[in-house]
Formats: C-alpha cells, sequence, structure tokens
C-alpha cells in the first residue's frame, strides 16, 4: 500500500493490479487455511479459528483500502480531465451554451402561481358553500323546532306528528321515483324522434 501511495500514474495500475493478485492469493490460502483449522484437534480448534478469523479481518481491511484508494483516484483523475476541459475551452460572448433559457422557467413559474391561485380560490369557495350549508342546517333544524312547538300548542298529538313525519319521508321516495321517471320518458322521447 506504500508502493501505491508513491507510484506515479503510469505504475499505479500495475502496482495496484499487483496488490489485487496478493489479496486474492490470501483470500484462497485463507480458505485453505480454515479448512484445516476445521481439522485441527478440539482444544486447539477455537484458537485456530480465531486467528484465521483475524487474518480474514485484516485482510478484508485492506480490499477495503484499496478500493478507496481507487475510488479517489478515479476522482481525482476526473476532476483533473474536467479541470483540463474547462482551460481548454474557449468562450465566446454569443455562445449559446453559456445562456440559461430563462423564458421557459418564467412561463412555468407563472402558469405555476396561476395554478396555485386557482386552487385556493377553489378551496375558498367550497368553505364558503359549506358555511352556507351550515347556516341553512341552524335556520331548518330551528324552523322545524317552531313548527313542532305550534303544532302542539295547536294540540296536535304526537301520534299525529309521526305521522306528519312519516308522511314527509314517503313524499322524499315518491318525488325522487317521479324525477327519475320523468328522465326516462325524456330520454325515451328524444331516442324516438332522433
Amino acid at each position: 500500500m506504500g508502493r501505491l501511495e508513491t507510484a506515479d500514474k503510469q505504475s499505479v495500475h500495475i502496482v495496484e493490479n499487483e496488490i489485487q493478485a496478493s489479496i486474492d492469493q490470501i483470500f484462497s490460502r485463507l480458505e485453505r487455511l480454515e479448512i484445516l483449522s476445521s481439522k485441527e484437534p478440539p482444544n486447539k480448534r477455537q484458537n485456530a479459528k480465531l486467528r484465521v478469523d483475524q487474518l480474514k479481518y485484516d485482510v478484508q481491511h485492506l480490499q477495503t483500502a484499496l478500493r478507496n484508494f481507487q475510488h479517489r483516484r478515479h476522482a481525482r483523475e476526473q476532476q483533473e480531465r474536467q479541470r483540463e476541459e474547462l482551460l481548454s475551452r474557449t468562450f465566446t460572448t454569443n455562445d449559446s451554451d453559456t445562456t440559461i433559457p430563462m423564458d421557459e422557467s418564467l412561463q412555468f413559474n407563472s402558469s405555476l402561481q396561476k395554478v396555485h391561485n386557482g386552487m385556493d380560490d377553489l378551496i375558498l369557495d367550497g368553505h364558503n358553500i359549506l358555511d352556507g350549508l351550515r347556516t341553512q342546517r341552524l335556520t331548518l333544524k330551528g324552523t322545524q323546532k317552531k313548527i313542532l312547538d305550534i303544532a302542539n300548542m295547536l294540540g296536535l298529538s304526537n301520534t299525529v306528528m309521526r305521522l306528519i313525519e312519516k308522511r314527509a319521508f314517503q313524499d322524499k321516495y315518491f318525488m325522487i321515483g317521479g324525477m327519475l321517471l320523468t328522465c326516462v320518458v325524456m330520454f325515451l322521447v328524444v331516442q324516438y324522434l332522433t
């Protein structure tokens, strides 16, 4: 690894390949050593296995150090290439690569603002409609209570009041059925006339 740090650009690949070959050779020998350590007598087996595991751990650290060095070297080479490319590039005042497309960004931003404002308006309208429905509900509840109070004052019994409420419930179904029947008749008339 010390040779790798001091190697020049031409020989760094050769040194990396030598180190990788050595690490691969050590791994293969460690596998054989692990097999041999399992054949040791039981009282020495645990100690031998521990030593083999420690060697594997050390070799894995070497492998990681090699990969980190390669990664740093690739990043450094890429930065040098980019630096050279940037220094060798000639810029002119009318170079199209240096312009920033602002018009599209501004149009996109203004469209987003319009959509945002539209959504705010829709939410506000929905909130106002819900508030209106709440106030209508309270008004209708108050009106219903007043009608029931007047009916009680006139002396109508609870039975008569329940019949009136039942009738109103039944009338709702008749109204819905009538609307559906009217729609069907209108559909049939339009269908046969065309």
